[in-house]
């Protein structure tokens, strides 16, 4: 019998917990990993929230490190790294959004040991067995299945806090992770299925959280799309969205969330004509029809989400700088990336124009 399904898939091994007062089994699943002693680690601004999470899981806390950055910088995992060591921690508990998650698996890659997540925002990273590692001005990323969080526990309670612009942008973020992932070269019909829904889920639950930031509901449907779009990030390749956004973040120190807010929509533009299918697949979830770039473009603005690089900080001087990074070594990507063509993008990104294929 013919048949056009031809395709490999890589299950990763997610144990996810999810639903309101997760977080009250954070301590089973410390004692499921078999864990004795985890250092807790977050920003400085999520301190309060990373010592309640000690409290709650008493004497298995071994410390509470504050101290990580966006970008994971390499002094600030060295420094990660040195502290574990000397409370003698068995594994981590990375709690906030992708930049403890980022610490984390930096110190999972380097030092050996697994980590728990428990994410505070919708950036997905707590489901791909991708790091990320900020040196000398350039951001390296790569795959690792030892940096893949062991539990992931998602309790909507913990979001309600994270402010309505940040909602928004993180869960742009998320969503730009499925996008790629449908035009990558190693998609699947599981992974087209994955980023659908997750795309489907968070582009309703993000216009609700803007009504009603306290929306448990809402709040739940982000992150059940975050679980999806973030797997599918996982298991497929990056393309050209996520370089451009490693080059902006790496090279300029941009906000990783708002970066991907405002490139997405170019990006996307730049690859429709080359991925029909992804087209299609967008046009289902976002009710969009045939242009979902112009679609999440409005969206953005829509929801409140900056849409220029010019507003994040970037200096029109450094887009022929960006060219020149991601020429040196793209990603795979479904049209070819041509230096006129990034030029274009990027402009058009920069001064907050709509984008153009």
């Amino acid at each position: 019998m013919n048949t056009t399904l031809d395709f490999s898939y890589q299950a990763l091994p997610m144990r996810v917990v999810m639903g309101i007062g997760a977080l009250d089994r954070l301590a089973d699943e410390i004692d499921h990993a078999g864990l004795k002693h985890v250092i807790v680690l977050c920003s400085p601004e999520q301190r309060a929230l990373a010592e309640t999470v000690a409290g709650r899981i008493g004497a298995r806390a071994a410390d509470i490190h504050p101290h990580a950055r966006m970008h994971v910088p390499a002094e600030s995992a060295a420094e990660a790294r040195r502290r574990a060591a000397e409370v003698n921690a068995d594994g981590c508990v990375a709690v906030g959004g992708g930049s403890a998650i980022g610490l984390g698996k930096i110190v999972a890659l380097q030092h050996g040991l697994p980590v728990i997540a428990v994410p505070t925002t919708y950036a997905g990273s707590e489901m791909t067995p991708v790091w990320g590692l900020t040196e000398n001005g350039v951001k390296r990323t790569g795959r690792d299945p030892r940096v893949l969080p062991i539990s992931v526990l998602y309790d909507p309670a913990l979001t309600v806090t994270l402010p309505t612009a940040a909602s928004v942008t993180s869960g742009m973020n998320a969503i730009a992770h499925a996008v790629e992932a449908l035009y990558a070269p190693d998609a699947s019909p599981i992974i087209d299925l994955m980023a659908e829904e997750g795309v489907r889920a968070l582009a309703a639950a993000l216009p609700d959280i803007v009504v009603d930031g306290t929306d448990l509901d809402a709040r739940a449907r982000a992150q059940y799309g975050t679980w999806l779009c973030g797997a599918c990030l996982g298991a497929t390749t990056m393309s050209l969205h996520h370089k451009l956004c490693h080059a902006l973040g790496g090279t300029l120190d941009l906000p990783h969330a708002q970066t991907h807010t405002v490139v997405l929509p170019h990006a996307l533009a730049y690859n429709q004509d080359a991925a029909p299918k992804a087209v299609t697949s967008l046009g289902r979830a976002l009710g969009s029809g045939a242009d979902p770039a112009a679609y999440l473009w409005g969206l953005a603005g829509r929801l409140g989400a900056p849409r220029s690089l010019r507003e994040l900080g970037m200096a029109e001087n450094d887009i022929d700088r960006i060219v020149q990074i991601v020429l040196a070594n793209p990603y795979a990507n479904p049209r070819e990336v041509t230096a006129e063509g990034l030029s274009r993008l990027l402009r058009a990104a920069w001064s907050g124009q709509p984008p153009a294929s």
